[in-house]
């Protein structure tokens, strides 16, 4: 049976940041930013909620019809996006997020920067910012069927993607699913590993049937 997906609303936006506070709470990057798990637990639920208000306004997010997973992407120019990379209208956004919801916190602003500074730019792209499965339904395959309705049409439309992985499991989910490591490791100070992938588009089975109808005989 496949996994129903639809594109969230406004009215989706408690239930994706609850589903990305919730999946991520334990993440290894998360921890790098809170470190204290108590304080952990009352921040991180309004960063998560700042990154689904600016994808559900720039972007896309992708929910499952049962609420159980969600995925934030963002169309990315050729021109690497300069509003997710330092600044929007003038101003450093991620000094201005910082400033937002922790201001004494200054990792928030840094891995903006650091995420930034290792974005691929110079082609246009599609770029997974967050994907978040409740914990409960982890391993089902959710994930999976999340991304792969994008990499479906991206291969179809001959558009890369790239994403962030915030830890080895998740690492190695996207290689399953063609991403490859772009250079290095991106090592966090003081903190772990994040491995920027890259996914170029594969032929698809129509564009293929499409060339092979086309060839000369």
């Amino acid at each position: 049976m496949g996994v129903a997906i639809r594109t969230a609303g406004a009215s989706d936006r408690e239930l994706v940041t609850r589903l990305l506070d919730d999946a991520f709470q334990d993440d290894p990057v998360s921890g790098w930013i809170f470190p204290e798990e108590e304080y952990r637990r009352t921040t991180h639920p309004r960063l998560m909620a700042a990154f689904v208000d600016i994808v559900m306004a720039e972007g896309r997010v992708d929910v499952t019809e049962d609420g159980t997973a969600c995925a934030l992407w963002l169309p990315m120019p050729a021109d690497g996006g300069d509003e997710h990379e330092g600044g929007h209208d003038g101003e450093d956004e991620f000094a201005a997020l910082r400033e937002a919801l922790d201001p004494d916190n200054e990792r928030i602003e840094l891995i903006g920067r650091l995420t930034a500074e290792v974005h691929p730019a110079g082609r246009a792209h599609e770029y997974l910012w967050m994907i978040g499965v409740a914990p409960g339904r982890q391993g089902e395959g959710l994930g999976t069927a999340l991304i792969g309705s994008v990499l479906e049409r991206c291969d179809r439309d001959g558009v890369p993607t790239y994403l962030e992985a915030s830890s080895s499991r998740s690492r190695g989910l996207y290689e399953r699913l063609g991403f490859e490591l772009v250079e290095q490791p991106l090592e966090l100070p003081g903190g772990p590993l994040m491995w920027p992938m890259w996914r170029e588009p594969r032929a698809s089975r129509h564009g293929a049937e499409q060339a092979a109808a086309a060839a000369p005989q």
